[in-house]
Parts: C-alpha cells; structure tokens; sequence
C-alpha cells in the first residue's frame, strides 16, 4: 500500500545477507584445482614416467609389478622415468610453459617458483612423440614382421585362435629375437584403446629421424643427387609408399614438415616395406626454407603439379641435383611451396582422371627421372 512505502524505517535491501566464504582471501581457496593429472605425470602412482627424482617409494610399487608381471607372463603396467618432461621450468628456462597463468600464478604476474607436474589447470597435454606405437591386426604384423620393421615386443591375447598367420607371426618374432608377451584380451582391448586387433599387437620403437642437412650432405656426395619432399601428405600409407618408390629409384632421402604431415609410423613402415630403414628420412621446421636451402646447394626444386608449365618426359633437368616436391592428396602444392619451386612439372595422361594419388605420381616422376638419368650419364 502507498502508506507502508512511506513509513520511516522501512528495510531498503533484502533480508537475506552475502554468503559467506566468496569473497575476500577466502575467494582463492574456493577456485578449482584443474584437471586430475594422468598417471604417468604423477609422482606417487607406479605408472610414473616423469623427469623429477623418482620417489623411493614409487620406485618400491614399479619393482613389486615387475616381480607381479614376471610370474604372471605379461608385460608391466609401469611407467618409464626420465622419458617424460613434467618440471617447471626455472628462470624463465625452456621448461616454462607459454599460457595464462601457467608460471605466473595468475593474479599479478609474479612467479610461483615451483617445480611438479608442467600442466596448467584445464589444459590437455599432447601425447609424447617419442612414445613407442603398437600396430595391431594380423595382417598388419605379420607384414611388418616380413618387411623387418623395428620392434620391441610382441602382444599376443590369451586364448588366441591360432591359424597359419599366427604360427607365422610367432615362429618369425621368436627368429629375430622380439619378446613375445601373452596377456589377457582385456588388457591388450585397453593398450589399443579399442581398436580391432584380432589379438596380436607389435611395439615399434620411435623412428630415428636424419638430421636435414646431413642428409643434404650426403645426397651432394652422390654422382646423381635426388631428393623427394613432401607438402602436407598427411596419408602415412602414402608416405610409406613414396619411401619405397626413393628406395626403388635410387633417391638419397625424403623430407617432410614436421607440422600437418604424416610421420614415419607403424604403418608408414609397413607400405615402406622396410625401405624406411635403408632411405635416410628428415622432419623440417619450414619446408619452404628448406627448400630454399637446397636451391643454395646447387639444387633444381621441381615441384609435381597437374597445371604444370612444363612436361615429365621433357624434364632436361632430371639429369642434374633435383628435389622433387609431392603435393598433399587433396590441394596439391601450397601457394608458398609452389612459388618457391624452380618449375612445376605436370604428368601427361590421356583419360579424363584429373590427378594420381600423390604417392603414384611419385613414382611415376622418380621412374622418368632415373630413366634419363641411366640414359644420358
């Protein structure tokens, strides 16, 4: 009623007052602590692979596994110290984490100084690169096993249905030495992460990249020096295959960018047929600078284009240092790998297919390449 608003003394605000705890230095206590870090990033959990000291009573429970794991026939379920970076970097070092408070403690920018697991509160960490792979699926091993692909070990499921390739795979990882562990379906259901293994899997250790110009080096050593580079083939099978057809045509190595390509996998060694251990292979920073650094060498940049101004079989230049350029599978060569190329070169086909997948048009380029090359040197 208009009276009551009128009255003196009436309550201007609600009854109900602040809750407590929310503000103030109690305001901080309340924030959230980030994610939970995984096992391999904790200090205290068996599956510890950190670069801190390893506490003694980590190092207690991975010893107690092995033991486990030795009687019971299967592989450890423990981490591997001092292959993972976990500290904080001190200093401003190379170990300080770029990202919103990430060193900084947030509020004011002053550092923390403190050392444990280098993860900021609600950030995913990328997987190592140099963790090993595990290729799944009989086919897929006893292929790698036949092309003597680098392996550690051999996952096999308890109870597994034993036919011809399976007795193959076994009798050829017991001939080149490769351990072959025997664990439950479910165990190794979890170490693929689902994937369809038909109960074998092969651990191949992380490839051993060539230094690039090293392998430039080399290459100028040769009376015919021949380079491939890749631009974005993110297939591993296409870059397994154009591994093998360098192999096969006498080329000194391959080098692809390190970012928004394929590496060599499992499966890039599989397609290679064990052609990736004899053809020494490179991962680059900026494969444009790259390239320019092998023009400065003395080499001819060609790259593979459908457009290209000038025709495969009317290539003089293959006799000479070349690098030939492969395009991704879908876009081809980018703007800037284009432009830095000496010349474009195109493949000449006489149906209406509009291109070759990027690992065949490899192949048939490296071909032309060293037949002019056996002819006219």
């Amino acid at each position: 009623m208009a009276g009551n608003s009128q009255r003196r003394g009436r309550r201007l605000t609600s009854k109900a007052g602040a809750p407590k705890g929310t503000g103030g230095k109690n305001k901080d206590s309340l924030a959230g602590r980030g994610r939970t870090l995984p096992a391999d990033e904790r200090p205290w959990h068996k599956g510890y692979s950190g670069t801190e000291k390893l506490p003694q009573r980590t190092a207690w429970k991975q010893d107690k596994e092995r033991r486990a794991a030795a009687e019971e026939g299967r592989a450890p379920k423990i981490g591997q110290p001092g292959s993972k970076d976990t500290t904080w970097g001190r200093g401003g070092g190379r170990g300080v984490p770029v990202g919103r408070g990430a060193a900084t403690g947030g509020r004011g920018g002053k550092p923390t100084g403190r050392s444990g697991p280098r993860v900021a509160p609600g950030r995913k960490s990328n997987p190592s690169k140099d963790t090993p792979e595990l290729l799944v699926g009989r086919n897929p091993v006893l292929e790698a096993l036949r092309a003597n692909v680098p392996a550690t070990a051999l996952y096999t499921a308890q109870g597994i249905d034993m036919d011809d390739r399976v007795n193959e795979i076994l009798r050829t990882a017991a001939d080149r030495g490769i351990a072959n562990l025997e664990i439950s379906r479910a165990e190794l259901d979890r170490m693929t992460g689902g994937v369809l293994h038909q109960g074998v899997g092969l651990q191949v250790p992380p490839f051993a990249y060539q230094p690039f110009e090293d392998m430039v080096a080399a290459a100028l050593e040769q009376q015919a020096p021949l380079l491939v580079a890749l631009d974005g083939v993110t297939d591993p099978r296409n870059l397994g295959a154009v591994i093998r057809s360098a192999a096969a045509f006498g080329a000194q190595g391959v080098f692809v960018p390190e970012r928004r390509a394929a590496g060599i996998t499992a499966t890039a060694w599989r397609t290679s047929a064990g052609a990736a251990a004899r053809v020494p292979v490179a991962q680059v920073t900026n494969l444009t600078r790259s390239l320019k650094a092998c023009r400065d060498a003395g080499f001819m940049v060609v790259g593979l284009d459908a457009d290209g101004d000038t025709d495969l079989y009317n290539l003089e230049a293959a006799v000479g240092p070349l690098v030939v350029v492969v395009g991704s599978e879908g876009r081809g060569l980018s703007r800037l790998v284009g432009e830095t190329c000496d010349l474009t070169v195109s493949i000449p086909m006489i149906s209406e297919v509009e291109s070759l997948n990027a690992s065949v048009a490899a192949a048939v380029a490296l071909a032309e390449v060293a037949r002019r090359r056996s002819v006219e040197l």
